[in-house]
């Protein structure tokens, strides 16, 4: 596949649409590896990342639940399970965490940033091996740093829910490239 059409043909694959296939060990690090290559200011490399499989998803289920249940004003069954299903449906979730050079020695924006091209090559990667992935950031991933046993200086930006999936996802559309793009010659 080529880059070009790699990154046009990504898409969003939700957890209720994975399969039960199993995910190579093999392949997870393969696809980690594409993510730690992003690009870093100063080499700070802020992004930090948790996997959660086997048995352990249902360990994130519940943590999910607890901290959805503990920390939200308007409770609702639906997303409750919604929030519990994602991780148990997924063959693979990765926690996507940042962890804050100490110096300060950059804006808090551009870790951030280098964390989100780490996922888009985290993103890219899974998409070349025909698995479907889903960044969720709900809420109650503020509330994981102990589940995720997150040190001082990290916290979670979101969940990065990967499975095997039978149909194809959707198709997409974006603006047309003059309504997003001005130029300056003179």
């Amino acid at each position: 596949m080529s880059l070009a059409h790699l990154i046009r043909s990504r898409r969003s694959v939700h957890p209720p649409a994975y399969n039960n296939k199993p995910i190579a060990a093999e392949d997870i690090t393969a696809i980690l590896e594409a993510a730690r290559w992003a690009p870093t200011h100063k080499k700070t490399q802020p992004w930090r990342f948790v996997v959660i499989r086997s048995d352990a998803r249902a360990r994130l289920a519940d943590a999910i639940g607890e901290a959805y249940t503990a920390h939200t004003e308007k409770f609702s069954e639906i997303t409750f399970d919604k929030l519990r299903g994602n991780a148990l449906k997924s063959q693979v979730a990765i926690a996507i965490c940042m962890q804050r050079d100490p110096k300060e020695s950059l804006p808090e924006w551009e870790e951030i940033a280098a964390v989100g091209m780490a996922v888009q090559n985290l993103w890219l990667a899974s998409h070349e091996k025909n698995i479907g992935g889903y960044w969720s950031s709900p809420g109650v991933i503020a509330h994981l740093g102990p589940f995720l046993q997150l040190e001082e200086n990290q916290r979670c930006l979101g969940l990065f829910y990967m499975g095997y999936y039978d149909e194809a996802p959707r198709d997409s559309e974006r603006l047309p490239l003059d309504e997003v793009v001005r130029y300056f010659e003179h």
